[in-house]
């Protein structure tokens, strides 16, 4: 895909510069656009890991054709946007208050747009949507459900407690390991673990693993996707995405620099995002929602989500879901997998508006 079709800047934004990908409608007239100031209905597009804005070109040339103004943002510390050093400036509300920042900026203070989410994005989307349901029309989210806040359960044990201390979350959580792994792994075979997956099961990273077996791209990751992604990551680093995994609960022991082949150890206690949130305790998502989901999405597959979608709770957490669709044969990326259809759900949701 032309890079070129698109437009790219930079916005000051909570502290922060944030690279911003955009594509402006190509068509009027058909019912998308306002009708009153004949302005397009603005699309946030967000993504997830190991993603960028990248992972929305398709939905972005598709939408943008049927009259939508579409805006996908390298999120703080992913691509070109800043990754700001401190390992606690990533929680969700640091991400929302970027994500106003944005809307404010490139959209107007008091305007509202319509969100679609995806893996950390889709987290972000949910937060947001309960900071701040002003300025949402309606959300299209994809993969994450919207997990309420429980002051019993922390995120990290949660997940520790199903899969063991190899899950790949779990092994995120050290500061500084998994970056030297994956920089002894190099980039592009790290990027593929995440982006090739397709198993509902869990991820798994033990330490020690070999890594030596042939990756095959899927029919929907083409080598210059891989380059892409490749380039950024190279170019940044993992630790920006990850820190985002590393504020899912609040201790972290966070490795400074080594002196001498000795390596100095400090403990760095911050307030995580599980903390933060806790005054939305008992809090529903007040916004319309849709949300599709993979039969093969790991996240489909973690214990207790296929039941907490279909038996009613989802619903009474996010009370204006209008819609929930699963779709057979389809794994985590599934916006990549299948653009045109995920593309198709995105429109048909936002266009009765």
């Amino acid at each position: 895909m032309d890079l070129l079709t698109f437009d790219h800047s930079f916005v000051k934004v909570n502290g922060i510069t944030m690279h911003v990908a955009e594509k402006s409608p190509s068509v009027s007239g058909n019912g998308a656009l306002d009708g009153v100031i004949n302005r397009p209905p603005v699309i946030l597009f967000l993504h997830g890991f190991p993603e960028l804005w990248y992972t929305w070109r398709h939905q972005m040339v598709a939408l943008s054709s049927l009259g939508y103004r579409t805006i996908a943002p390298d999120l703080r510390g992913y691509g070109d946007t800043d990754a700001p050093e401190r390992v606690d400036a990533y929680t969700s509300l640091h991400v929302v208050g970027d994500l106003i920042g944005l809307i404010d900026a490139v959209v107007g203070d008091r305007e509202k747009v319509f969100v679609v989410g995806h893996d950390w994005g889709a987290i972000i989307a949910w937060h947001l949507c309960l900071l701040r349901p002003d300025r949402v029309k309606a959300l299209a989210n994809l993969s994450v459900v919207f997990d309420p806040w429980n002051p019993k359960r922390k995120p990290i044990s949660m997940f520790r407690s199903f899969y063991g201390d190899d899950y790949y979350i779990c092994r995120l959580q050290e500061c500084g390991e998994i970056e030297a792994e994956f920089a002894k792994l190099g980039t592009e075979r790290a990027l593929l673990e995440f982006l090739t997956y397709r198993s509902p099961g869990p991820i798994l990273l033990p330490k020690g693993k070999r890594y030596d077996d042939h990756v095959s791209l899927p029919s929907w990751l083409t080598d210059c996707d891989v380059k892409y992604y490749v380039s950024k990551y190279e170019k940044n680093g993992f630790t920006g995405p990850v820190n985002y995994y590393r504020n899912m609960d609040r201790y972290i022991l966070c490795y400074s620099r080594i002196h001498s082949g000795h390596r100095c150890t400090r403990i760095y206690i911050f307030e995580r995002t599980w903390e933060l949130m806790g005054s939305l305790s008992k809090a529903q998502v007040k916004v319309l929602v849709k949300f599709v989901i993979g039969d093969q999405d790991l996240t489909y597959h973690i214990p207790g989500t296929k039941k907490y979608i279909h038996d009613g709770r989802f619903k009474s957490h996010v009370p204006l879901l209008d819609e929930v669709v699963v779709i057979e044969g389809v794994g985590h990326f599934l916006h990549e997998e299948r653009p045109d259809e995920i593309s198709k759900h995105i429109h048909d949701y936002f266009g009765s508006f």
